[in-house]
């Protein structure tokens, strides 16, 4: 499993990392682009808000698309055309631009983040998917501590070429995921049964390592329906909700979020990036060593402290 994890987890994370960035690298940018394209705070608000609208609507079709096309292709697409989308959003001139790109880069990074984890399941036995998954969710924390410095550098070539800072940054962000995409038909392959990288030994022990145990019962047999009336769900979903809102806040909003005494401070921009960034640390530890246990005993537990 060790050569598996090498060939794809690095390279996944990496997208994953890029696709937090691209996704919140506005809240950065708002603090050079409202005051140029004359934004309020209620229309920026909006406009960042319509990205989870799109990505609401087109994450389920984007996953049947990934079924149907394979998984290598359709991630290489969904990373080029979000890729290109955060790119464009240098060149947006007013609201109504801005809610049309913050749209469209939700559509184009729909399926993302739910289609790696299917792929993962393609390579991943069941007792290593926990620690795998985890420590793939490392990109989330390791954004910040990457991004945010990033961004603040990015703002700093405000001028450069005649292009304003906030414009840098959406350029010096979008372009290397474009890239990533291209990487993604060239690093990736579909199933174990296509991988040449394994030999053929290791090809038959991963393909039948894979074969689900007659005592790993899913949650529940039949229709979506039943699925959503199982309690169980709802003790899994719930909690989603809020930690998405508790991201989002600081992603785009760390400025009106906190202590309003604090507000001259946060308002330079590094002030905010960095906080958050320095309150991510216990995401790693938590991930890698709260996942050891199920997957030593081959449980799942909900795990609320």
């Amino acid at each position: 499993m060790r050569k598996v994890t090498w060939r794809l987890l690095p390279f996944l994370m990496l997208c994953y990392l890029m696709a937090f960035i691209d996704r919140a690298n506005v809240g950065m940018a708002s603090l050079q682009m409202n005051a140029d394209l004359g934004l309020s705070s209620k229309v920026f608000g909006f406009g960042a808000s319509l990205f989870f609208v799109a990505y609401f609507l087109m994450e389920v079709p984007s996953n049947l698309m990934l079924q149907k096309v394979g998984a290598r292709y359709w991630i290489a697409r969904i990373m080029v055309t979000w890729g290109m989308v955060s790119t464009c959003m240098a060149f947006v001139w007013d609201a109504h631009s801005f809610y049309v790109m913050r749209f469209l880069l939700g559509a184009a990074e729909a399926g993302f983040f739910p289609g790696v984890i299917l792929y993962l399941t393609y390579w991943m036995p069941p007792a290593h998917r926990g620690r795998t998954l985890a420590m793939f969710a490392i990109a989330i924390p390791v954004s910040s501590f990457v991004g945010s410095p990033l961004s603040g550098l990015l703002l700093a070539m405000d001028g450069l070429a005649g292009l304003r800072g906030w414009q840098w940054l959406f350029i010096c962000e979008g372009i290397p995921t474009v890239l990533l995409g291209f990487a993604c038909l060239k690093l990736l392959t579909d199933r174990p049964e296509k991988a040449n990288w394994l030999d053929a030994e290791e090809r038959a022990w991963l393909t039948d390592a894979l074969v689900t145990k007659g005592n790993d019962k899913p949650l529940v047999s039949g229709s979506a329906w039943r699925l959503i009336r199982t309690p169980a769900f709802w003790a899994m979903v719930m909690p989603v909700p809020a930690l998405r809102q508790r991201a989002a806040c600081w992603a785009y909003g760390s400025r009106n979020c906190s202590n309003p005494s604090a507000l001259p401070t946060l308002r330079r921009g590094w002030s905010i990036r960095c906080l958050t960034a320095s309150r991510r640390w216990r995401w790693f530890f938590g991930a890698v060593i709260r996942t050891r246990p199920a997957n030593g005993v081959g449980t799942r537990r909900c795990r609320c402290f």
